[in-house]
C-alpha cells in the first residue's frame, strides 16, 4: 500500500552508529561503525518535508504531521510516514486526536484543512494569520519565492529550509536538557577500547556525577561558585542558599510501614516452630515404627509425608515477616504540586508513567474490553503530559486498531465527564453496571443530565465497537470489488488471452481513509499475516498541551466542561513487525519492543503494565504507587507490584479464582522481606530497573584495624551541561580503562534509546529535599515541557520495534523482560531481585485494578497448567534460585525455590490419595495399629495446622471460606494440572519433546441471561482424568471396606475407621471438582458417566483378581458362564 506514495523525492536520514557485531573490533580495540537508513516520505502527494532547528510555525506543523500520520517499517524496508486525514469513519472534534482538522483554507480553489497544534488552534506560518493549509504553504514557498499570500509579505522565518536528500532529520532533544548534554560519550567517539574484564558497569554509569550536588547529597554547593549555566530562570538556582531551609519545616514521608500486631505475629511465628517440632517427632516415630504387615504401604506414606513437611516448610519460611503499608497523598500533592520557592507556579513536579497495554487476538480478547481499559486509563488521576498509554497489538489487527480510535473518540466525552463528577470506577462498562445508586454523594446539579447523556453516548459507542467488524469486512468487500473490476478492465484491454482464472488479485483490508491495513488482512497474503507483517505506529491522541485547556460550547445539549481541563494523555498503537523465521517470543517480546518505542517517544522514567482485561479501578491507583517511588530509599525499588483483584466470579468461588492466599497472604509476607514477586499485570516499574542495572548500594570494606568502612559505590547524578568528555562513570581516574563499548549489544544500535536511559534514571529519583536521601533531584526539574513529537522520532521507534533489532542484544537475556520461560513475569522480577532491587506491596483501600479470571473448570485447570509449566521450566533453567546471587536474601530465595519446586508435590500428593484406597481395600494401615502416640500426633498437627489457618486469617484479612477453598484447589490442581507440568517439563527437558493439553470436546451453556453460565459449562480435557481416578477408586474403596467388614467374622474397625477417615479426608478436597462435572440441572455430560463406568468396573476387577473369593483361585470366584 505504501510503494503507491513513492512518486518521486522522499527525505532520507542517514545514522551512523556503533556495530551490533563486536567481532568486527580491530586489534586496537576500536568498533566498527554500521549505517542504515531510514526513508521518511512525505504525505501521500510527495511534498517535501521541511522541519526547521527551531519552534517556529512551520515546525509546529511538521509537529503535528508527525502526530497525525501512521509509520510503518521493518527489516530491509524503508520508513515511511501515510498522513492519515482520517483514522475512523465517524467524526471526531478533540484537538488531540489524529486526523483532526482546523478551519478551510484561504487559498482559492483549495478545499485542505489547517493543521492544528495540541490545543485545537490553527497553526499559521504568518504573522498576520492568514489560514493556510500545509500543501499551499509549501507551494508559497516553493514556487512564490516565500511570499504570504495573504498580506504579500515575505515570511519571516530565515530558518525553514527544504531538506535534501544528504540532509539528516534533526534528533529530537531532551525534556529540558540539550542533545549534547544528554548525548553519552560512547556515542561521540569513533574509537572505543574494551575493559579488561570485558564487563560494563552499569551501576557507575548509571549515577555518574558531575559537579555540584543538591540538597541532601554528600556535599553542598559554596554560595559563591559561580553557575555559569544558569540563568535567572535556570533550574539551578534552586541550590543557593542554606541547607538548614528545609530543617524550618519538618520533614513527612510519603509512606509508612504499619507493623502487624504483635499479639498475633507473635503466636503466629511461635505456632510454626511448634508445628515444625511436632513434624520432626512425628516422621521421625514414624520412621522407626514400620508397618511389618503393609511395608511397602508404609513406606510409600513415609516418603510422601517427609516431603510434604519440606514442601510446608518451604511455604511457611518466607511468611515470618508480614507487613503492611500506608500511603500519603497529601504529602505527595503538598511536595509535588504545590506552589513552592522552586516552583512557584505548582505544576507537577512527578515524574511520567507509560502505561503498556497488551492484547494479541481480538477474536479471544474482545476489542471493547480491551477499550475500557484504555479509557480507564486515559481517565486516571495523574498529571495529564506526563501520562502516555502504549497499545501493544501483537496480531496487527484492523479490528483493534479502529477500535482503539474510537475508544480515543469516546474519550473526548468519557474523560472530562469522570474529571467533573470524580467518577469512579473509571471505566465506563463497569460504572454503568454498578449495582447501587449512582447519584449518592452526588452534589452538581447537571450530574443526572449529564450522566444520562454520557450513557447515551456510550451504548452508541459499544454498538459501533461491535459492528466493527461488519463494518471492516464491508468496506474491504467493496473496495476490493472496485479494484477487482479495474483489473479485469485493464486485463481486457491489454488483450491478454488467458483466461481471467489466471488473474489473481490479493483480497485486501482496508481501513477507514481508503488504503491498505499494513498490519494482518482478514485473508492473509504475503507481508500481512498473523506472523508476517510491517511494523505501525500510529499516534491516536496526540501529546497533550503543558497547560490546561477548558471547553466553552455554546450547544446548549453538550455538556458543560468549562471548567474541567478536557487534555488527554497520549495515545499510542504499537504493532511490532513479524518476519517469517523469527523467534517473536510472544508477550514478552511484545513488551520489550513497548519498553524501546516509548522510550524514544516519550522515555516516562516508569512503566506501569495491565493486561487488556485488566483496568484501572481506582483512580488514583497511580499516585499511591509513586508515593513508594518518591519516598526515601524509593531509588532501590524496582517496582510496585499491586494486588490482583478479579469482578465477575461465582460468589461461592468454587475454583479459588480470587486466589486471596497468594495475594494477601504469600506476597503481603514476602513483602517484609525483599519484596513480592512480580504476577505479570500491575505492576509499576523502575525503567532502568527493566535495563538490567544494579541499584545504588554502599559497599563495605574492611580498615585497618578490621572495623568496616562504608565506600559509596554509585553517586545520583543530575544532568548538567557537561563537556564532550564527561566521563560515563563515578569511579576515579584509575577505571579510566572501563569500556563502554558493549553498550550496543546490550541496547541495540539506537543512539536515542541509549541517550534516553540517563534522562530516565534521573527524572525518576526522589526529590532531594532531606539529608538522608543520597540519590535524588533538585525539586522542579520535571516542570518543564516536554517536546512534541517529530517525524525522526517516530522513525526511530519504528526502528527499535523491527524484528531483527533484537539480534546480538541481551534484550531478553538480560535487559527488559525475560526469554524462555511461560512464566516470563517471574523470571523477570526474580533477575531484579537477584541483582539486589527490593519491591513492594500496594495494597490500596480502594482496589486499584480490577480483571477479569476464568470461572470454567477446565479454563482455571489450563491456567494452573501454564503456571506450572513455568515453574518447572524455572527449576531447570539458570534461574533456578538455588543458583542466586547473594544479593538475593535467604528467605526470598526460599521463597523463588518454593515456585520452582511445588508443581514436583503433585507426584506425591497423588500417591498419597491413593494410599487410603489401597488401604481399605487391603485391610492395612499405614501404621501397625491405631496407637495413642500415633493418634496423639495427628492430633498435634491438626490442631497446630488450624491455629495456624486462624492467625494468618487474623493477621491478613482473608475468609475462614476463602482458606478453605484455597486448600480444596490445591489439591485438585496439584493432582491434574502440576502433575501434567511435572510430565511436560520432564519430557522437554530430556526428550526435547514439546507436549500441549488442548481441549477434545466441548459443550456449552445455553442460558445467556446467567452471569455465570460459563461455571457449569463442561470442556473434557485430558488433566480431569487423575482427579475422577482418584474420586472413583476411593469411593469404591469405601464401599468395598464396609461391606467386607460388616460381614466379615473379624470385624477390624481400627483400620476401617482409619482408612475412611483419610478417604473423606481426600473427597472432601475434590468437592468442587465434583460438582464442576456435574454440571447444572442434570446435564451432566455422558463422557463422566462413561468414564465412571469404566473406572469402576476395572477396579472392580483388578480387585476381584488380587484377592478372589474365599474358597476359589479363579477371577469370579464359583460363577461360571453357561
Amino acid at each position: 500500500m505504501a510503494s503507491k506514495f513513492k512518486r518521486g523525492s522522499s527525505t532520507v536520514r542517514k545514522i551512523t552508529q556503533l556495530s551490533n557485531d563486536m567481532d568486527q573490533e580491530s586489534e586496537n580495540g576500536s568498533v566498527g561503525l554500521a549505517t542504515y537508513t531510514v526513508h521518511i516520505p512525505p504525505t501521500p502527494d510527495n511534498q517535501p518535508m521541511e522541519i526547521s532547528l527551531e519552534r517556529s510555525s512551520s515546525r509546529r506543523v511538521e509537529d503535528q504531521y508527525a502526530s497525525s500520520s501512521m509509520f510503518t517499517g521493518g527489516f530491509n524496508q524503508f520508513t515511511r510516514a501515510h498522513l492519515k486525514d482520517k483514522v475512523i469513519e465517524s467524526e471526531s472534534s478533540h484537538p488531540q486526536m489524529a486526523g483532526a482538522k482546523g478551519s478551510s483554507c484561504a487559498v482559492p480553489g483549495c478545499d485542505g484543512r489547517v493543521m492544528t497544534d495540541e490545543r485545537g488552534l490553527d497553526v499559521v506560518p504568518c504573522e498576520c494569520d492568514y489560514k493556510i493549509c500545509r500543501d499551499c504553504y509549501r507551494d508559497a514557498l516553493r514556487a512564490g519565492a516565500g511570499i504570504c499570500p495573504g498580506c504579500k509579505e515575505p515570511y519571516k522565518e530565515p530558518e525553514v529550509r527544504g531538506l535534501t536528500n544528504s540532509q539528516p532529520l534533526p534528533l529530537p532533544p531532551g525534556a529540558g536538557v540539550s542533545k549534547m548534554e544528554r548525548r553519552l560519550s560512547l556515542m561521540k567517539s569513533g574509537a572505543l577500547t574494551r575493559s579488561q574484564t570485558n564487563e560494563f558497569d552499569h551501576a557507575q554509569w548509571l549515577f555518574e556525577t558531575k559537579g555540584s550536588y543538591g540538597y541532601g547529597n554528600a556535599m553542598w554547593p559554596k554560595d559563591s561558585q559561580p553557575d555559569s549555566n544558569s540563568g535567572s530562570g535556570s533550574g539551578s538556582e534552586w541550590m543557593g542558599g542554606d541547607p538548614n531551609v528545609f530543617k524550618e519545616k519538618q520533614w513527612r514521608p510519603l509512606t509508612r510501614k504499619l507493623s502487624i500486631s504483635a499479639a498475633v505475629l507473635s503466636p503466629y511465628r511461635l505456632m510454626i516452630l511448634i508445628r515444625l517440632v511436632v513434624l520432626v517427632f512425628f516422621l521421625k516415630w514414624r520412621v522407626q515404627n514400620p508397618n511389618d504387615d503393609a511395608i511397602w504401604l508404609w513406606g510409600m506414606s513415609v516418603v510422601c509425608e517427609i516431603w510434604f513437611a519440606f514442601s510446608w516448610l518451604l511455604d511457611q519460611l518466607p511468611k515470618l515477616f508480614p507487613v503492611n503499608r500506608v500511603v500519603d497523598l497529601d504529602v505527595l500533592k503538598e511536595k509535588f504540586e504545590t506552589p513552592n520557592p522552586t516552583n512557584p507556579t505548582g505544576k507537577s513536579d512527578l515524574p511520567g508513567i507509560d502505561m503498556f497495554v497488551s492484547t494479541a487476538d481480538p477474536e479471544k480478547e474482545p476489542p471493547l474490553v480491551t477499550a475500557n481499559t484504555i479509557l480507564s486509563i486515559l481517565a486516571a488521576d495523574y498529571p495529564v503530559e506526563k501520562l502516555s498509554c502504549y497499545v501493544s497489538d501483537d496480531g496487527g489487527a484492523l479490528l483493534t486498531f479502529e477500535a482503539m480510535a474510537e475508544a480515543a473518540s469516546f474519550a473526548n466525552l468519557w474523560v472530562p465527564f469522570c474529571r467533573k463528577h470524580d467518577i469512579e470506577p473509571r471505566n465506563p462498562e463497569s460504572y454503568f453496571n454498578l449495582k447501587r445508586d449512582p447519584y449518592k454523594n452526588k452534589v452538581r446539579s447537571d450530574f443526572v443530565r449529564d450522566r444520562r447523556r454520557v450513557k447515551r453516548e456510550y451504548d452508541e459507542f459499544k454498538v459501533r465497537i461491535n459492528s466493527l467488524p461488519d463494518s471492516i469486512r464491508r468496506r474491504s468487500d467493496a473496495y476490493n470489488a472496485t479494484v477487482e473490476m479495474k483489473a479485469m478492465k485493464k486485463w481486457r484491454e491489454n488483450g491478454n488471452e488467458e483466461p481471467m482464472e489466471n488473474l489473481k488479485i490479493p483480497k485486501a483490508t482496508w481501513m477507514a481513509d481508503g488504503t491498505h491495513w499494513p498490519g494482518t488482512w482478514t485473508t492473509a497474503a504475503s507481508e500481512h499475516s498473523r506472523g508476517d507483517h510491517a511494523s505501525i505506529i500510529q499516534v491516536m491522541l496526540k501529546p497533550p498541551s503543558d497547560t490546561p485547556l477548558n471547553l466553552t460550547s455554546s450547544d446548549s445539549n453538550a455538556l458543560d466542561f468549562s471548567e474541567v481541563d478536557i487534555r488527554l494523555p497520549m495515545l499510542v498503537y504499537v504493532s511490532r513487525e513479524k518476519r517469517p523465521g523469527y523467534d517473536h517470543n510472544k508477550k514478552a517480546g511484545a513488551m520489550n519492543a513497548l519498553v524501546r518505542a516509548s522510550a524514544v517517544m516519550s522515555n516516562g522514567p516508569f512503566i506501569l503494565n495491565l493486561d487488556c482485561d485488566h483496568y484501572i479501578y481506582n483512580s488514583q491507583a497511580l499516585r499511591e504507587g509513586m508515593c513508594f517511588m518518591m519516598d526515601r530509599g524509593g531509588e532501590r525499588l524496582c517496582y510496585v507490584q499491586f494486588p490482583q483483584r478479579f469482578e465477575g466470579i461465582d460468589p461461592n468461588d468454587r475454583y479459588a479464582n480470587h486466589n486471596t492466599v497468594f495475594f494477601d497472604v504469600n506476597m503481603r509476607a514476602l513483602d517484609g522481606i525483599q519484596g513480592p514477586m512480580y504476577v505479570g499485570t500491575g505492576c509499576l516499574f523502575r525503567r532502568t530497573a527493566l535495563y538490567g542495572f544494579d541499584p545504588p548500594r554502599n559497599k563495605e570494606e574492611s580498615g585497618w584495624f578490621g572495623g568496616k568502612k562504608k565506600k559509596s559505590s554509585t553517586v545520583a547524578s543530575v544532568p548538567e551541561g557537561g563537556g564532550e568528555e564527561q566521563s560515563l562513570r563515578s569511579g576515579g581516574m584509575e577505571d579510566e580503562e572501563m569500556s563502554v563499548a558493549l553498550v550496543p549489544k546490550k541496547f541495540g544500535n539506537s543512539s536515542l534509546l541509549v541517550d534516553s536511559i540517563r534522562v530516565a534514571e534521573f527524572q525518576g529519583l526522589p526529590l532531594a529535599d532531606h539529608s538522608s536521601i543520597k540519590y535524588g533531584r533538585p525539586p522542579g526539574a520535571l516542570t518543564l515541557p516536554r517536546d512534541p513529537l517529530d517525524a525522526a522520532t517516530v522513525a526511530e521507534a519504528i526502528n527499535v520495534i523491527s524484528c531483527w533489532y533484537e539480534d546480538k542484544t541481551e534484550w531478553g537475556l538480560r535487559v527488559g523482560w525475560i526469554y524462555g520461560s511461560v512464566t516470563e513475569d517471574v523470571v523477570t522480577g526474580y533477575r531484579m531481585h537477584n541483582r539486589g532491587w527490593k519491591s513492594v506491596y500496594c495494597v490500596t483501600k480502594r482496589e486499584a485494578f480490577r480483571g477479569t479470571a476464568p470461572i470454567n473448570l477446565t479454563d482455571r485447570l489450563h491456567q494452573v497448567l501454564r503456571w506450572a509449566t513455568g515453574s518447572v521450566e524455572i527449576f531447570f533453567s539458570r534461574n533456578n534460585a538455588l543458583l542466586a546471587s547473594s544479593r538475593l536474601k535467604f528467605l526470598q530465595r526460599i521463597a523463588y525455590l518454593n515456585v520452582g519446586i511445588y508443581p514436583f508435590t503433585s507426584i506425591f500428593l497423588i500417591v498419597y490419595c491413593f494410599i487410603p484406597a489401597l488401604s481399605l481395600f487391603t485391610g492395612q494401615f499405614i501404621v501397625q495399629t491405631l496407637q495413642v502416640t500415633f493418634l496423639v500426633y495427628l492430633l498435634g498437627i491438626t490442631l497446630t495446622l488450624v491455629i495456624l489457618a486462624a492467625l494468618e486469617i487474623k493477621w491478613s484479612g482473608i475468609e475462614l471460606e476463602e482458606w478453605w477453598r484455597n486448600e480444596q484447589f490445591w489439591l485438585i490442581g496439584g493432582t491434574s494440572a502440576h502433575l501434567a507440568a511435572v510430565l511436560q517439563g520432564l519430557l522437554k527437558v530430556m526428550a526435547g519433546i514439546e507436549i500441549s493439553f488442548t481441549l477434545t470436546s466441548k459443550s456449552s451453556g445455553d442460558d445467556e441471561n446467567d452471569e455465570f453460565a460459563d461455571l457449569y459449562v463442561i470442556k473434557w480435557t485430558s488433566l480431569m482424568i487423575p482427579p475422577l481416578t482418584i474420586m472413583m477408586v476411593n469411593l469404591i474403596a469405601i464401599a468395598v471396606a464396609v461391606s467386607r467388614t460388616i460381614y466379615s467374622e473379624d470385624r477390624e474397625w481400627s483400620s476401617l475407621l482409619g482408612g475412611v477417615f483419610f478417604s473423606f479426608w481426600v473427597l472432601s478436597h475434590l468437592y468442587p471438582f465434583a460438582k464442576g462435572l456435574m454440571g447444572r440441572r442434570g446435564r451432566t455430560p455422558t463422557i463422566v458417566f462413561v468414564w465412571s463406568g469404566l473406572i469402576s468396573i476395572t477396579i472392580s476387577l483388578l480387585w476381584v483378581a488380587i484377592d478372589p473369593p474365599s474358597g476359589s483361585s479363579n477371577i469370579g470366584g464359583s460363577f461360571q458362564f453357561p
